[in-house]
């Protein structure tokens, strides 16, 4: 189906290997030049005393389930955010290292007054709605020829999405079965299908849900077997995978359901605003029509895309569509794009449109590497919210250690949640901040808070191949040198840095990497190639 629940057994997906695009911060490639011997020495300046967060990314010592309140953001994956009073919720997949989770409970919570001290609640769902299992058998008494009950059916839960619909909160959830239709061969036989539900609550303080059943399903087409003709057979029995849903209400009070991963791309299904479910399921049409994909649907159902998370920008006036690319242990990026309609065409920062397949940019992360730290893989599938006081939006997801960190047992599965910030273009583009959200006070940051030495990477698309800085000085005449040279200017007032034409947002920060965690600043710009560019001062 999508994601192995044995988090210590990683089994990666069959991805795409993909060309690498070349590209640096400057539209136009400069060549590399010798490093200055001497760059322009900064002002010294005195960062203001803050005490940001000191937590450990590497949580393996207190990963066990008797250790949970002291997870913070230890053991996050496939994160949904909500605000209900003082504080944000957030609910996420079953997953931990070392399936610390197991036995106690379904799609975890915790909650944060600050997006940086998370305290971890417990599970939101004790055990599967009974109708999982009597739809999943009815389903299975209709086929033909029909087939058996399955009286213990195995499950997965994954990816659930919270919103406030009214004056209530909508927990939309998924539950896969995961046994064979027939035999006990996956390599025979495709497993049994995915299931959207619905719970609803007037208070997420109260954690009593009331469950209100099936949305949708993974529904059989009729194009495909579900025989499976070997491990390297993708081509799925259905046409849309139900798991990770994500809700939107439009402007117009219209309410759709976003779900689907990587069998045949992203439906979007209209919903009855008052039930929160589509009005009817009869024939194939009505489980959703098709707004993003990788490639051409009718040659290929296995399009290595998921996670939709969507979203609404009054000021710019655009839906933005935020997807995850490629398998989730390490190669896993975010992209995005967006329309005008709810329905698309989603289309790209140079107007391509991936509702009819194209790749879509610009990239807003990847598996990254700056100095001083192991770097972070599978940094996607994500939740994109605002704070309702000050409209800042931010991005959440997971991101993993890379595979083979030295005195880390399966490191690849340490999955540390990440908090980030948004920005936005001058042309309407979300743009993520390069270091985790830290409530670091803001601050009048000029021409001459830049000078100085920065890490940059820009975040070329190789698969499951980090991305590493290049070293580069700013000086005070208004040059790049180091391992790019150029030049660059400062707009103080709108706090954005060209450089080498790449137009980036400056933001206050903390750098998590150096030894002594400390305020910096970042920033983050989108290159001419869609490629997300970043930055981070060290001295």
């Amino acid at each position: 189906m999508k994601k192995s629940n044995s988090i210590l057994k990683i089994v990666p997906f069959i991805g795409f290997l993909a060309m690498a695009v070349l590209s640096s911060c400057s539209k136009d490639d400069p060549a590399l030049e010798t490093p200055d011997p001497d760059p322009v020495t900064p002002p010294v300046v005195t960062p203001p005393a803050f005490p940001g967060p000191t937590y450990a990314d590497n949580y393996t010592a207190i990963a066990s389930w008797g250790n949970r309140t002291q997870w913070n953001l230890a053991n996050v994956h496939d994160p949904s955010v909500e605000k209900s009073g003082d504080y944000y919720y957030m609910y996420q997949t079953d997953a931990s290292y070392g399936n610390a989770h197991e036995g106690n409970g379904h799609f975890f919570y915790r909650r944060s007054k600050d997006l940086i001290n998370w305290e971890f609640m417990g599970p939101s769902m004790t055990q599967a709605p009974a109708w999982v299992k009597d739809s999943l058998n009815n389903k299975r008494a209709r086929m033909s020829p029909a087939l058996p009950p399955i009286e213990n059916p195995n499950y997965g839960y994954w990816a659930p999405c919270v919103r406030k619909v009214g004056n209530i909160y909508r927990m939309y959830y998924s539950i896969v079965v995961t046994n064979p239709i027939v035999g006990t061969d996956t390599n025979t036989s495709w497993t049994e299908r995915a299931f959207i539900g619905l719970a609803e609550t007037n208070d997420l303080a109260s954690n009593n849900w009331t469950d209100k059943g099936m949305v949708v399903c993974s529904e059989p087409d009729g194009v495909k077997s579900y025989v499976r003709n070997g491990g390297n057979d993708w081509d799925a029995y259905f046409k849309f995978n139900a798991i990770d849903p994500s809700f939107i209400e439009t402007p117009a009070g219209e309410q759709y359901l976003i779900y689907g991963s990587w069998h045949s791309g992203i439906a979007a299904l209209k919903l009855n605003p008052t039930t929160g479910k589509p009005d009817k399921l009869k024939t194939i049409d009505d489980y959703g029509v098709r707004i993003a994909g990788r490639g051409n649907v009718n040659t290929n159902r296995w399009q290595a895309l998921e996670g939709p998370e969507i979203m609404y920008n009054p000021d710019t006036q655009y839906y933005y569509l935020f997807l995850a690319y490629d398998e989730l242990s390490v190669a896993y990026n975010t992209r995005v794009a967006r329309s005008k309609n709810i329905l698309g065409p989603y289309v790209t920062n140079t107007g391509i449109s991936i509702t009819n397949g194209a790749e879509c940019y610009p990239m807003l992360t990847h598996p990254y590497q700056f100095k001083n730290h192991t770097g972070w893989v599978g940094f996607s599938h994500c939740a994109v919210f605002q704070n309702p006081t000050t409209k800042q939006w931010f991005y959440a997801s997971q991101a993993r250690l890379p595979e083979g960190v030295a005195g880390i047992n399966v490191s690849n599965a340490v999955m540390m949640g990440h908090v980030h910030g948004i920005q936005w273009t001058e042309d309407g583009w979300p743009v993520v901040e390069p270091e985790r959200y830290a409530g670091v006070p803001t601050t009048t940051i000029a021409d001459a808070s830049l000078v100085g030495t920065w890490e940059q990477i820009t975040m070329n698309y190789q698969y499951k191949t980090m991305q590493k800085l290049v070293t580069i000085y700013l000086t005070a005449d208004k040059k790049v040198s180091g391992d790019i040279t150029g030049t660059w200017s400062y707009d103080a007032a709108k706090k954005i840095a060209t450089i080498n034409g790449v137009k980036c947002n400056v933001v206050d920060a903390w750098d998590w990497e150096s030894a002594t965690r400390k305020v910096t600043l970042s920033y983050t710009g989108i290159n001419s190639a869609g490629l997300a560019v970043w930055g981070k001062k060290i001295n």
